[in-house]
């Protein structure tokens, strides 16, 4: 499966998201259960405060809270690329009080880098909701020396084993994509990942990295800031300020391509009723103009899509990953 099947899945998706749309025009707040929601809602973010996961985990946990009358809660809980926190929610108790805000490189990408990431995401989890869909994207200093990802190829070139990019972690997506960028371009890169977005960010603008591949989310602000500046981004479906941004097929780099998403997890065995419960509850979330002002704004397109919907994508995705592992050639202990 090579890169006509992301464009199918990603075909799928979005016919999955008009339709999901199409219902939410019609959602109504859903009736809570009669034994559910009782208590305050933990939805765990497995990356640290700042970072892409935990600003969507956040923006959900806010809507939620509203929508059910009860508190919803983030914890971050980071380690192994999205692991430790995954893991951890894989394994408590499945009553629909304990969810998990994860994505696409935690669940589709991780069990095919690591020998043991601690869950399986097809047996352990039941999918929620699809929040949103976007490219990953490749960002350096705004006043650095790369202007455009052919600069900074260039000086991998000239300096073999020296350059660097950063990602949130070891095992993420954004570390697959730069493997993949490496070899395609024919360069020795250093990887150098971090736990989570936001302290990579931080190590970028201060010139510890050359370069970082991470969510549009992540790296947003400092965009818009004027201090970071997009070399490329793994799909031209971008939106606000990275709507122009090239794709790395425009640098000359075929056969990558990437969708990140974010979406709502619950561990298996929670009830179908509660299940349908918080699907519902998503989908009112995803109706308010605030939600998708700022899913927008962080350069991700919202989704809202229904549990079937999303336990589809996450098939599709873990199959065409497993393909892309391969190919890149990494795996971790």
């Amino acid at each position: 499966m090579k890169h006509h099947a992301l464009q199918a899945c990603k075909t799928a998706a979005v016919a999955a998201a008009a339709l999901a749309w199409g219902f939410a025009a019609h959602a109504q707040t859903p009736a809570p259960l009669a034994d559910y929601p009782k208590q305050a809602i933990t939805v765990v973010s497995p990356f640290p405060p700042g970072g892409g996961n935990d600003g969507v985990a956040r923006l959900i946990a806010q809507e939620l809270g509203a929508i059910t009358g009860q508190s919803v809660v983030v914890e971050n809980r980071s380690g192994a690329g999205g692991n430790v926190g995954t893991a951890q929610v894989s394994r408590a108790k499945p009553d629909g009080y304990t969810l998990v805000m994860s994505q696409t490189s935690v669940m589709a990408v991780n069990p095919r880098l690591y020998k043991n990431v601690g869950f399986d995401p097809l047996k352990d989890f039941v999918p929620i909701s699809q929040i949103t869909s976007a490219p990953l994207v490749l960002v350096s200093r705004a006043d650095g020396p790369y202007k455009t990802l052919d600069d900074y190829l260039a000086a991998a070139r000239k300096q073999p084993g020296v350059i660097t990019y950063a990602t949130p972690g070891n095992g993420t997506m954004s570390h697959l994509m730069g493997a993949l960028v490496s070899q395609k371009a024919n360069v020795k890169l250093v990887h150098v990942p971090y736990r989570g977005a936001a302290p990579a960010v931080t190590d970028l603008l201060g010139g510890t990295v050359d370069m970082l591949i991470t969510s549009p989310a992540s790296a947003e602000p400092m965009v818009a800031a004027g201090k970071l500046q997009i070399l490329a981004m793994s799909h031209g479906d971008g939106v606000g300020i990275f709507k122009r941004a090239p794709t790395l097929k425009q640098a000359g780099l075929e056969g990558i391509t990437a969708d990140d998403w974010y979406g709502l997890f619950a561990p298996a065995g929670t009830p179908p009723e509660r299940i349908a419960y918080l699907a519902q509850a998503v989908e009112q979330a995803m109706k308010s103009p605030a939600v998708i002002a700022k899913i927008n704004s962080g350069g991700s397109q919202p989704v809202g899509s229904a549990p079937a919907a999303f336990k589809s994508r996450l098939q599709q995705d873990t199959t065409y990953w497993a393909d892309m592992v391969k190919t890149a050639g990494v795996s971790l202990d």
